[in-house]
């Protein structure tokens, strides 16, 4: 028997609710019932889109006609939310990360286990079909144990300042992606973190106390290691690389064209560029992701990058931050 539809409120108008407004309302599955946000043209022309009402976020978490909520608002209100919706009982879907504090982050789950509703938190590259296909074939032994993952992500040109004031820091904010990229792909966690970081693309972004052009290291317990890179600018498009060397060989999954077209002359081969945004690049991945969390709501099931999740690569994330304030590798107890 078909489960009937679940009905979303969507709290955040910006661009991730609206991807995310989007991908619900043409799942065939769920529907947005309830949008807010703090600029009324902004909620009003969301809901207009996905036949959704406006209403605020307490009457939103507080509906009977809203069965889940998303939320897409600014970090430093997702722990409050987060709390708020559980304790109503809605599952939840929030957007990275749940605080720019490790001790928030660790109050926050207390109320959600305490609820025992699902929580899930947005790391949706874990959804990206390439990323997924390489995880899966990794599991399945194809190049024996992991012995050194690399990641790239480079975004093709930085986001205003007033966002890089608000952000938490390029670790906690850009990085914080990768470092759950990497505790995915490795199944355990890393206890060593040593970062470096300039401000090579944007001295105002130095001058704002931030990076946009870093690197981290990273170890696991039993000797694994991770070396991420991230720049805020890549003059050719959306960056997104990885590789995975292992005992046996290699996996690796590279970036994804605007088409498969390539010209080929004396001078060589000349592909298409690469894409130049993350909501064109990772279209399928928010899908996958909205799909994983309503199996989990039908179902009953812990979501796939979780409340756990999202704590383990904030404290990635404090830790790189920390070391490269002090130039020291940093250690995760």
């Amino acid at each position: 028997m078909r489960q009937a539809m679940v009905r979303f409120g969507i709290l955040g108008a910006g661009r991730i609710g609206k991807v995310h407004a989007a991908t619900i309302a043409g799942s065939g599955r769920a529907s947005v019932a309830r949008v807010a946000d703090v600029i009324p043209g902004a909620a009003q022309a969301l809901a207009a889109s996905v036949g959704a009402e406006i209403a605020s976020i307490d009457d939103i978490i507080a509906s009977p006609e809203v069965d889940a909520i998303l939320i897409a608002t600014p970090t430093d209100t997702h722990a409050d939310l987060i709390e708020q919706a559980a304790r109503a009982g809605k599952p939840i879907l929030c957007e990275k990360p749940v605080s720019l504090s490790v001790e928030r982050i660790e109050q926050c789950l207390r109320v959600v286990e305490a609820a025992r509703v699902p929580l899930m938190i947005g790391f949706n590259r874990r959804y990206d079909p390439n990323f997924q296909g390489l995880e899966r074939r990794l599991r399945a032994g194809e190049i024996g144990e992991v012995e050194l993952v690399t990641i790239v992500s480079r975004d093709p040109a930085p986001p205003p300042l007033a966002y890089i004031e608000r952000s938490g820091g390029l670790y906690r904010d850009m990085m914080i992606h990768d470092f759950d990229m990497a505790r995915f792909l490795l199944g355990e966690d890393p206890v060593l973190v040593h970062a470096l970081g300039g401000a090579l693309v944007d001295p105002a972004i130095g001058a704002a106390g931030d990076v946009d052009t870093a690197s981290v290291q990273m170890q696991t317990a039993s000797g694994k290691i991770v070396v991420i890179t991230n720049s805020r600018r890549a003059t050719y498009g959306y960056d997104q690389r990885i590789e995975v060397h292992g005992a046996k060989g290699m996996l690796r999954a590279g970036n994804v064209h605007m088409s498969t077209l390539e010209r080929a002359d004396g001078a060589g081969f000349c592909a298409d560029v690469i894409q130049n945004f993350f909501i064109d690049r990772y279209a399928g991945a928010y899908a996958a992701e909205i799909a994983a969390f309503l199996d989990a709501i039908e179902t009953g099931s812990h979501p796939h990058a979780n409340g756990h999740d999202g704590l383990m690569a904030q404290k990635l994330a404090e830790a790189a931050t920390q070391s490269r304030l002090t130039g020291q590798a940093v250690r995760i107890g």
